[in-house]
């Protein structure tokens, strides 16, 4: 069962959450804060597997929380909450080390998912960001760049939903093509990058850097 940890400087939204966290039976609250130096004391305390993390907060912001806590707890996984819909602040939080970026708009169920995709070693990002994170043309070195080049616009279009999350069906419904498509797509992937799961996909792309590909300009 996942152990949630929230902070937000808002009383109101902590309560929001402490009453979406309560009412799912999967999930565990282990505790609040209204800091972000308390954010670090509590998961010291906690252990969480989740930080629910506010980025605007008066004390320290979340992707200075997240850069202090991430090299000391590399199994954390910080899902930034938020307002901001700005992709420079969802790049820098992403390369601090936070696993998701959700605005505070989303639907309930759409956290409860944001949380389930971060369990599974996966990232996540707000669908309503998702047009403006997946690029077809990144600067990298030579060995990036070509395996980048080898790949065609659509087949960088689902790499990049791939690691944000996202399944076949909403691949699909995201670039209004065929789940038939999706999956050719798919298989052509696996067979130019030697990886044949969601997993190693995803892996592969972490490890060679091909994430900042999707997330830079």
């Amino acid at each position: 069962m996942p152990r949630i940890l929230i902070t937000d400087d808002h009383a109101i939204v902590r309560t929001g959450l402490r009453t979406l966290l309560q009412s799912e039976p999967s999930l565990e609250l282990v505790g609040e804060a209204s800091g972000g130096y308390e954010a670090i004391d509590l998961v010291a305390e906690t252990s969480p597997d989740i930080l629910l993390l506010d980025l605007s907060m008066p004390d320290l912001d979340g992707i200075a929380v997240t850069k202090k806590l991430k090299p000391k707890y590399p199994e954390l996984r910080i899902l930034i909450l938020t307002i901001h819909e700005d992709k420079a602040l969802v790049r820098e939080a992403i390369k601090a080390g936070a696993s998701g970026y959700i605005l505070k708009r989303a639907a309930e169920s759409e956290l409860v998912s944001a949380i389930n995709v971060l369990m599974r070693g996966d990232m996540y990002v707000d669908h309503a960001l998702l047009s403006t994170l997946v690029e077809n043309t990144v600067e990298k070195p030579a060995h990036h760049r070509e395996l980048i080049e080898a790949l065609t616009p659509r087949e960088k279009d689902v790499l990049g939903l791939i690691v944000l999350g996202y399944t076949n069906r909403q691949i699909g419904e995201e670039l209004s093509i065929s789940m038939r498509t999706v999956e050719g797509h798919r298989s052509n992937l696996s067979e130019k990058i030697g990886s044949h799961s969601r997993a190693d996909l995803v892996r592969y792309a972490r490890e060679n850097d091909l994430i900042d590909g999707i997330l830079d300009n």
